[in-house]
């Protein structure tokens, strides 16, 4: 009789797991027939119920269950769950922790449980992007590679998503979230440049020159014939007032691309910085013969003429002998002269191009009693100028 006793004990214990997980049962076969509603009521009993709610394929089903409800276009089931991914992900890691046996490991690692998870985020965060909620996109960015790092995970990790979770932290300008992602890319050889010059801008916005500078001597001894990464250090010199240094590395490209005109521009342009006009106007000339269609470059020779007869302009004032005084205003407004056709040859360059044009209007004015022509192009201009406005 105890024995007997004893066996209906254990079947009515058994009846009753079995009963409370047959709530998860319900709730995937809801699940198939595509009722959201019903496998969630179902598999809400099941979640605080004792005999169900520590057994692994209970938040495994509900795993299952918020990565539906994530892609139904229907609003009623969307709002079962306000964050249905990270959802997914909490009660995912909840069923690997409850599985002693290691069959819902296994199980997730055959249906690839994680890749389609991975994928559902990295959607999301397109999305996400897309409606420039970037700190959000950020988060899915970073959830598909927190995936990638588990060992269920099975395929290979997508470099693009730690260029997207890159580019999603600098939209953001979450600069310190950004850069590790962009270094990842530099490590796999992702995009050649493109991430450096990301990590160098995030660096620059987090005010640390230090490390910007570092970065780019790094990318310089990579990438040593790149035009962009040169001109980059030549920028970052001229900015932190650094010329000898800027010198130096538009010397070692010149001697490896002696006829490339930007590099002359920019020796051009870091002499203008130093007001050295005359060197300025040497190697700008130079840019010109190589390449003589570039704005900024025929803009900035006009620039330096212009600026080299003022400076010469207020030195003939401190001159007292009447003679030697109307000889230095000459050779000033020769000078002047010469800043003309650059600034007519940019104006033809770019479009609208109210720079050059108020720049020749100052010229026209002020050279109209040196040469009659000056008048009657001082007059087309003011109407061009007034017709712009």
């Amino acid at each position: 009789m105890k024995k007997f006793l004893s066996l209906l004990l254990a079947i009515s214990v058994s009846y009753g797991a079995f009963a409370q997980m047959g709530k998860v049962t319900s709730a995937q076969s809801y699940m198939e027939q595509g009722l959201l509603d019903k496998a969630k009521e179902a598999l809400d009993v099941a979640l605080v119920n004792e005999k169900s709610k520590d057994n692994p394929k209970t938040y495994f089903t509900k795993g299952k269950l918020c990565q539906e409800v994530f892609k139904s276009s229907d609003a009623k089931f969307k709002a079962l769950y306000q964050h249905p991914l990270e959802e997914a992900y909490d009660a995912y890691q909840q069923a690997l922790k409850l599985d002693t046996k290691g069959s819902i490991e296994k199980s997730m690692k055959i249906s690839s449980t994680y890749l389609q998870l991975g994928n559902d985020f990295v959607n999301q965060g397109v999305k996400q992007f897309e409606a420039k909620d970037f700190e959000s996109a950020l988060n899915s960015f970073e959830n598909d590679i927190k995936l990638t790092q588990s060992p269920i995970y099975v395929g290979a990790a997508d470099t693009g998503v730690y260029f997207n979770a890159g580019l999603a932290a600098y939209n953001a300008k979450l600069w310190e979230r950004g850069i590790p992602h962009f270094q990842k890319c530099v490590d796999m050889g992702y995009e050649k440049t493109t991430p450096w010059f990301l990590i160098y801008n995030s660096y620059m916005n987090m005010k640390d020159a230090a490390s910007a500078e570092a970065l780019l001597k790094k990318m310089f001894e990579k990438y040593p014939d790149d035009k962009d990464v040169i001109m980059q250090l030549v920028d970052y010199y001229i900015n932190q007032n650094k010329p000898d240094d800027a010198h130096s590395y538009i010397d070692k490209a010149k001697e490896k691309n002696p006829n490339d005109h930007s590099l002359w521009w920019a020796e051009g342009v870091i002499y203008m910085r130093q007001d050295k006009y005359d060197e300025a106007i040497t190697s700008l000339g130079k840019s010109i013969d190589l390449k003589s269609d570039q704005y900024d470059t025929q803009f900035n020779m006009g620039v330096c003429y212009y600026n080299k007869a003022v400076e010469m302009f207020q030195k003939a004032n401190e001159i007292m002998d009447v003679n030697k005084y109307n000889a230095a205003v000459a050779e000033a407004n020769n000078v002047f002269i010469k800043a003309i056709p650059y600034f007519e040859k940019a104006s033809t360059l770019k479009a609208d191009d109210m720079d050059s044009m108020k720049n020749l209007k100052e010229l026209y004015f002020r050279l109209r009693n040196v040469n009659p022509e000056y008048e009657a192009k001082y007059n087309a201009i003011l109407k061009k100028l007034e017709g712009n406005k």
